[in-house]
């Protein structure tokens, strides 16, 4: 019977035998084009004309074992040793006979320390790119943070350094401490898990990432990782970078919200120095005494100016002069007033004086008399003699009260005058005719 063309077609009763998964197994595997590939030799041995070696990866426990032919493996000799980090074409091999995968190695080279810089840039300008770097996305850091978090090698001395300088300026500065892997292929990823957990912390206001100098490759490019990086830029904790000296510069100092130049120097960015925050609050506290006595004494000065000024010194001359004031005011408004009375007394004489003379009555008191005469309405005031007969009764109205009379003779108009020069005559004529009288009683 024959054997299945296809994985697909085999079954319980129509298996392949390993010999033919195994065939076909490599012959899948070595199907795989040759692929570059970068890791670090943990082992590399020379044994006849062949080398054989392991190669591992860079950052997780993965390894295979690889082998450079002769014709390979003759470029190799001293240009690559344990623990160098290299980039290799490698090719899938799996020997049948134990099943086990190994690489063949076609071309290998060591990277460069140049090599590794020039990727450091060209990842800086990826990441600045997105916008990793930019000034905006940076956070302040706190005054006086409640708890720092520090992220550094293991009993180094930068540890030492942060603890013994930030202690000295504050005193009663708090640590949360993380140990970690500062070089080699695993500190990128012990890093940014420290990172992690005490971004996690509430208590922790500040992290500060810390490692000493060293050799380039040591101090830069665990520090440059780009896991790391963008693990430090979604971090809502401030981040202090404090990597090697001055001149070291991995990209972990340009996404860190504040650069310190050493680790030592990182100790005055983290708090502030007790005994010259004491001395300012020494000062200030003098400055504002003498501030404040100053303005007393201005203040003092201006109370007794404004004491001594006349209103204040003796208030009641204003009242005084006031009551003099009122006093006057009080005057004229009687003198006023008295004469607008006497004014008003002579109006109402005069207008009295004016009613009376056109009063009726006055004419009455001058001698005059309102004669009336019986009509068939009633009496009403004689105006024309020759309306009245002889005969008629009348009535007389004179100053002081009235009397009857009858008409015995009736006159006419044109002898108006006449009786009115005998009445003229008739005044005179008594005063005449009594003197002889008075003279023959005797």
């Amino acid at each position: 019977m024959s054997e299945p063309a296809q994985a697909q077609d085999t079954s319980a009763e129509t298996p392949w035998p390993l010999s033919t998964y195994s065939g076909k197994l490599k012959a899948h595997i070595e199907a795989a084009p040759p692929t570059w590939v970068e890791g670090q030799l943990v082992e590399f041995n020379l044994r006849n004309g062949n080398a054989w070696m392991t190669l591992r990866d860079l950052e997780q426990e993965v390894s295979f074992s690889t082998v450079a032919w002769r014709a390979v493996a003759g470029s190799l000799n001293g240009t690559v040793q344990p623990g160098s980090r290299v980039v290799a074409l490698v090719k899938p091999n799996l020997y049948e006979k134990s099943g086990r995968l190994s690489l063949v190695a076609q071309q290998m080279k060591p990277v460069g320390l140049g090599d590794l810089l020039a990727r450091i840039e060209q990842l800086k300008q990826r990441l600045a790119a997105e916008g990793l770097f930019r000034v905006d996305r940076k956070k302040p850091l706190p005054v006086l943070p409640l708890r720092i978090g520090l992220i550094t090698g293991r009993n180094s001395d930068a540890k030492k350094d942060i603890l013994r300088n930030t202690h000295a300026r504050w005193a009663a500065a708090q640590f949360e401490i993380r140990e970690v892997a500062t070089q080699g292929p695993s500190a990128p990823q012990e890093v940014a898990a420290a990172l992690a957990q005490l971004d996690a912390d509430a208590d922790v206001e500040v992290i500060v990432i810390a490692r000493g100098g060293g050799a380039l490759e040591e101090v830069v490019l665990p520090f440059s990782d780009e896991r790391l990086i963008r693990a430090v830029a979604a971090a809502h904790t401030p981040v202090v970078s404090a990597i090697g000296h001055e001149a070291d510069r991995p990209l972990l100092d340009e996404v860190a919200d504040m650069r310190a130049s050493t680790p030592t120097g990182a100790a005055k960015l983290l708090v502030v120095d007790e005994a010259q925050e004491r001395d300012q609050l020494t000062h200030a506290r003098e400055r504002m005494s003498a501030g404040v006595e100053r303005l007393i004494g201005r203040e003092t000065e201006w109370l007794t100016a404004l004491r001594s000024r006349p209103v204040l010194a003796q208030p009641q001359d204003m009242i005084t002069g006031r009551a003099q004031e009122l006093l006057m005011l009080r005057r004229r408004s009687l003198f006023g007033m008295e004469t607008a009375v006497r004014r008003g007394t002579d109006w109402v004489a005069q207008t009295r004086a004016r009613v009376r003379s056109l009063s009726p009555q006055s004419t009455l008191d001058r001698g005059y008399a309102v004669v009336q005469t019986q009509a068939d309405v009633g009496w009403e005031v004689l105006r024309d003699a020759a309306t009245v007969s002889p005969g008629d009764q009348l009535s007389i109205m004179v100053a002081s009260g009235e009397l009857t009379a009858r008409a015995e003779e009736i006159y006419p108009k044109d002898r108006r005058a006449a009786p009115a020069e005998q009445a003229a005559t008739a005044l005179e004529t008594p005063q005449t005719a009594q003197t002889p009288n008075r003279e023959a009683a005797p």
